[in-house]
């Protein structure tokens, strides 16, 4: 449907002001039935905040309030062209006013990005702004050429040779998360490898493919229907490559979100703070925190112990006088900006922190946007200043990309205000930090963080922080999680209110904040914090010893690896063994499969790297949440519940088999052992194990110790079937309670309630134990169950012969196995199976562990 119609064009029109102009524009809106009369209130109200409805070249967007677009009736645009300008900045003047109207988020971006592609051509706009025809506008507008005034006809000409005609490509977007930031790098680096022109059509909206804000203004999530158009000498080169990096995932995993995502996204926003009193054993924090809990949403785990700090960054985009002179040129802040960025990745890559890093490579390429920086140039032409120029542009395009649909790509508008305020800090001479940190320990409270200060902060003054607003999504929640500091996100405006030095204790696990808690419970925090820090180092100091128990049981403790990297760490930590290696990392992020020949090398340097300590090789494991672009899977409702592990390897022999070799080959090399993921049903694993002999018959090699993933409850309820045909179980606690409980382990609103110490698992755990050992067969389990403190001691009582942990718990485990004592971690267990509920289990485990 058109987005202006006759009737919603008013010419050569004088007002007095610009709120005159906005009402001028929603009162069109209103009449032409596309709002209802509120919406014009909510134009002004929008007007009076701190958003910017100014593009520049003349042009003012004056929209709603987001809460207010219930008012829409239909998605629509006003256009008021005033005789004479009217201030709408300081020193900034509107000729063209437009009224937006979008029923949501994503209709809104579809509005705008229409609007933008016709003003951004400076011929429509010149016309635009001096033409007195209606239908003229209608055509620009609209797209309706054939009411546009016939051209002069032009002289003849050579046909265009075949490399300039424009190639067009139908592609759908294939990576979970759509194109978001790091996706959006990747397209954006490769589209200017190339001198072709590249377009990307979606939604009825165009982006410069060699543009990062353009892109991301598209709003294209998963699965979206998308056209690339190439024109030029390279542009039969250059869409073969966009398309094939497209098809394979832009560097990230492909195939449908997460099942329960759309849940989870609402489950991340951030809700209305609550101040409430202790509710017992289920706050997360036991009862008797004083005061009261300020409850919001747990975006990294851990407890923190400290007064509050109010940590105030100086917000930059939030300066109105910004027509003086500035510190430095504009060229200069954004080489400036480059270099501090490229030093933020390098100190995240010395964390071993890669996939963080990638954070600020997406940052840094805002700063190669050519058309971000062309708007910030033709702004400075017109008149403003370079910090005016560059404070306009940012927030025009980060508004546009808030106004996604897809919460994902929306939250990126925050890494480009993050990045806004970088460069504008360089021009005009402010100091990156509002304030420095204390010396002594504190908790951060703030109303946001960008990624560039969480990043920066010191673990050793920082035990943690809270926020405001963000989602478990943010990247400051990611980059939280990846450091170690327990963080609460979405905590509301309460707690801008909270005094400095206030007393608190976060719990990240839970999102709790108790505040100014009794005297007694904090020293108990505190003073538990300080034993467990204690107690970690002296585990490490001690993590050669074996894992028994006083009363001389063994127990193997093994890391979950990823990486000859974390096959190194597994041995410096002392692990018994890889317990878990998991062989995505191989297939993942790569357009086409690993060779037989590269996993034989891997897999050979691995079982080197461990000196004849076992590793369990778990067979690829893709579908669900980790698919892979060079395997054609049909959509499916539901990826957890479909093809995906054994069954997707079943139905590609040959990707399998070539699996199967090189872990065969490099056998001889250490002690290999294979594990067939997601058994559901015997016949499964009699098929693999089928494969298996024929390729080991075929190489002329010894038989491996072989086993299986226990994650589905059938396997667990077949175990006494099962038992007879494998070596070993493995329990994978992560789908096993995921599948036993019908909750999608992805979605947040979900997460507290998602517990691996529910009775059903812990039955489920108890007989495929009984049945491993009544045919003399081990069984191990890998899930983060077995680096929880108090399921260690209930796991152990239940006959789990070894528990494969994160790398860095594994001399905490082991430490903790040495203080229990066999048989009465059995008498634990069995109460355990009586329990009714997770959170009995746990308070249950709690008196045990306290003794």
């Amino acid at each position: 449907m058109p987005i202006i119609s006759e009737d919603l064009i008013a010419l050569g029109v004088t007002v007095a002001s610009k709120e005159e102009a906005v009402r001028l524009a929603g009162d069109l809106l209103v009449r032409a039935g596309r709002v209802l009369p509120a919406y014009v209130d909510s134009m002004l109200q929008k007007e009076q905040s701190e958003s910017v409805t100014y593009i520049g070249a003349g042009v003012a967007i004056p929209h709603c309030m987001d809460a207010d677009r219930v008012h829409v009736l239909q998605n629509g645009v006003s256009l008021v062209q005033l005789a004479r300008g009217v201030a709408w900045y300081e020193g900034e003047e509107a000729n063209l006013v437009f009224g937006i109207a979008g029923k949501d988020g994503d209709e809104h971006l579809q509005v705008m990005a229409a609007l933008t592609e016709a003003v951004s051509d400076e011929d429509s706009l010149a016309t635009l702004l001096s033409t007195k025809d209606p239908r003229v506008i209608l055509g620009i507008l609209n797209g309706t050429s054939d009411v546009l005034p016939a051209p002069p006809a032009p002289a003849p000409a050579e046909p265009e040779p075949a490399t300039e005609a424009t190639l067009r490509l139908e592609l759908v977007v294939q990576n979970q998360t759509g194109l978001h930031a790091r996706p959006a790098t990747v397209l954006v680096g490769l589209a200017k490898q190339f001198q072709a022109d590249l377009r990307i059509l979606c939604h009825q909206k165009r982006a410069n493919a060699k543009s990062m804000t353009s892109v991301l203004t598209l709003g294209a999530g998963f699965g979206a229907a998308i056209t690339l158009e190439a024109r030029g000498t390279d542009a039969e080169q250059a869409l073969a490559a966009l398309g094939q990096a497209i098809r394979t995932g832009l560097g990230e995993a492909i195939g449908a979100p997460a099942a329960g995502a759309p849940a989870a996204a609402a489950a991340e926003r951030p809700r209305p703070v609550q101040v409430v009193e202790p509710q017992g054993p289920g706050s997360g924090l036991g009862s008797g925190l004083g005061s009261g809990l300020i409850r919001g949403i747990g975006a990294a785990p851990g407890i923190a112990v400290g007064p509050v700090f109010h940590y105030r960054t100086v917000d930059v985009l939030s300066y109105d006088n910004l027509d003086g002179g500035g510190q430095m040129a504009f060229a200069e802040a954004l080489t400036q900006a480059r270099t501090q960025l490229r030093t933020l990745h390098r100190q995240m890559c010395e964390r071993r922190l890669d996939a963080e890093a990638a954070i600020f490579e997406a940052h840094a390429e805002f700063l190669e946007d050519e058309e971000l920086i062309e708007q910030v140039e033709a702004g400075m032409k017109a008149g403003q200043t370079a910090a005016r120029a560059w404070k306009t542009t940012v927030e025009t395009q980060a508004e546009a990309i808030a106004s996604c649909a897809d919460p994902l790509l929306a939250a990126r508008a925050d890494d480009l205000r993050d990045v806004g305020r970088r460069v504008l800090r360089l021009v005009l001479g402010i100091p990156e930090k509002g304030l420095s940190l204390p010396e002594t320990p504190v908790v951060i409270v703030a109303r946001d963080l960008s990624p560039s200060d969480t990043a920066a902060f010191d673990p050793e003054r920082v035990r943690g922080f809270v926020i405001v607003e963000g989602g478990p999504t943010a990247h400051i929640a990611i980059l939280a999680r990846a450091l170690g500091l327990p963080a609460i996100v979405s905590a509301g405006e309460r707690i801008l209110a909270l005094e400095e030095a206030t007393p608190v204790i976060l719990d990240g696990n839970d999102g709790t904040l108790s505040v100014n808690p009794a005297p007694d419970r904090f020293r108990a925090a505190a003073e538990a914090q300080a034993a467990w820090l204690e107690r970690r180092r002296v585990a490490q100091e001690q993590a050669a010893l074996p894992a028994a128990t006083v009363d001389g049981h063994h127990v193997d403790v093994t890391g979950n690896a990823g990486s000859h990297q974390n096959a190194i760490d597994a041995m410096k930590m002392s692990a018994q063994g890889i317990g878990l290696l998991r062989t995505e990392f191989l297939f993942l992020d790569r357009a086409t499969a690993p060779s037989e020949d590269e996993q034989y090398a891997v897999y050979r340097a691995i079982a080197e790297t461990m000196r004849g300590l076992p590793v369990i090789v778990r067979t690829l494991d893709i579908g669900g949440d980790k698919p892979v672009a060079y395997i054609r899977q049909k959509p499916e409702a539901n990826p957890f519940l479909g093809e995906r592990g054994v069954r997707l390897c079943l139905s590609h022999p040959d990707l399998f088999r070539k699996q199967l070799r090189g872990i065969l080959r490099a056998a001889r090399y250490g002690q290999l052992q294979i594990m067939f993921p997601m058994i559901a049903e015997l016949g499964e694993l009699r098929q693999a194990k089928a494969i298996l002999e024929q390729e080991r018959a075929a190489l002329n090699v010894p038989p491996v110790r072989t086993g299986i993933m226990i994650e589905v409850p059938s396997a667990a309820l077949l175990a006494d079937k099962l038992a007879p045909e494998v070596d070993f179980f493995s329990i994978g606690t992560n789908d096993l309670t995921q599948y036993t409980l019908a909750m999608d382990r992805g979605n947040a609103g979900l997460a507290a309630r998602q517990d691996g110490l529910h009775p059903a698992v812990l039955r489920l755990i108890s007989l495929t134990a009984e049945a491993a050992h009544r045919h003399g067969k081990r069984v191990d389990l890998c899930g983060e169950l077995g680096s929880d403190a108090l399921a260690i001691p209930i796991l152990v009582g239940l006959g789990v012969d070894e528990l494969s942990v994160s790398i860095p718990a594994i001399p905490t485990v082991k430490a903790q196995i040495r203080t229990i004592q066999l048989s009465s971690a059995q008498q634990l267990a069995r109460q355990a199976l009586e329990c009714a509920s997770a959170a009995d289990v746990r308070e249950l485990a709690r008196g045990f562990t306290a003794h």
